[in-house]
């Protein structure tokens, strides 16, 4: 059970700041997520990162910083695919979330010895999150935020109305493209809280609970901070409480949330 004592512990101190960083990328990205209906695509590169820790694996580099850039990759590979070649989407979702899956499991059974960490990075592990972890977590949430800040007006543009926004000779590929690394930032921010199998929930739950009370995309990403960090501190300390996994407990009391929320978000929508 959590007790006052246990803020003095260096892995529960760890545990709250990637809750709270977490918290804040996925209820930023998340929002555009939702309201631009990308949930398909970001389901897609979540997936693919776990590609990215099997060649972190196979070449003794950081699991996570091989999902970075595998799942930047994938992202700006989708993007072009579907702006340039005309593929259909869901089935470009579908070969980007196979393959990428196929490459993780093809890299590990390739990679010498045992991959102790893998259970984590599958189901996540928020009490496992070590400082050099928090560390680049926290400087993938500045690029986030930093971008956002900047390029708010124009990526609210092209999420509402892409059409509108090339009307208003926006470079709308390009911030197309953008948002998508956006999301695979946030995708690989999230794997060790909640895990790859899991970061789509995450991303978009918080987000969507939040659109029902929200009468601006600005007011819908700060709710969605704030249950996302709920979300997130809360799942920590059941999970502790009933010593059950940390990034289920998580997701599961997302989902509640959503669900508990649909009637009345109906109500205050209607």
């Amino acid at each position: 059970m959590i007790g006052p004592g246990i803020l003095e512990y260096e892995f529960f101190q760890n545990a709250l700041l990637a809750g709270l960083l977490a918290s804040l990328s996925c209820g930023i990205i998340g929002s555009y997520v939702v309201v631009k209906r990308m949930v398909s695509i970001s389901g897609g590169i979540s997936h693919a990162a776990f590609g990215g820790v099997g060649l972190g694996y196979l070449f003794g580099v950081d699991p996570l910083a091989g999902a970075f850039g595998f799942t930047t990759a994938v992202a700006l590979g989708i993007g072009v695919l579907k702006e340039k070649a005309g593929q259909n989407l869901d089935t470009l979702v579908a070969a980007v979330w196979a393959a990428g899956m196929a490459v993780g499991i093809i890299c590990i059974s390739l990679a010498p010895g045992y991959a102790p960490d893998l259970f984590s990075y599958l189901f996540g592990n928020i009490l496992l999150v070590p400082r050099s972890d928090i560390v680049m977590m926290a400087v993938l949430c500045g690029v986030v935020l930093l971008l956002v800040a900047v390029l708010y007006t124009q990526l609210q543009a092209v999420t509402f109305d892409e059409e509108y926004a090339r009307v208003m000779d926006l470079p709308v590929t390009w911030l197309s493209l953008l948002l998508l690394v956006l999301v695979a930032i946030t995708v690989v921010m999230l794997i060790r809280v909640v895990g790859i199998i899991l970061v789509i929930a995450l991303l978009t739950l918080p987000a969507a609970t939040a659109r029902g009370f929200s009468k601006t995309l600005f007011s819908m990403m700060a709710f969605s901070v704030c249950l996302g960090l709920v979300f997130s501190l809360g799942g920590l300390w059941l999970s502790s409480l009933l010593d059950i996994p940390s990034g289920a407990t998580i997701i599961l009391l997302a989902t509640a949330g959503y669900v508990i929320s649909l009637p009345f978000s109906r109500i205050g929508s209607g």
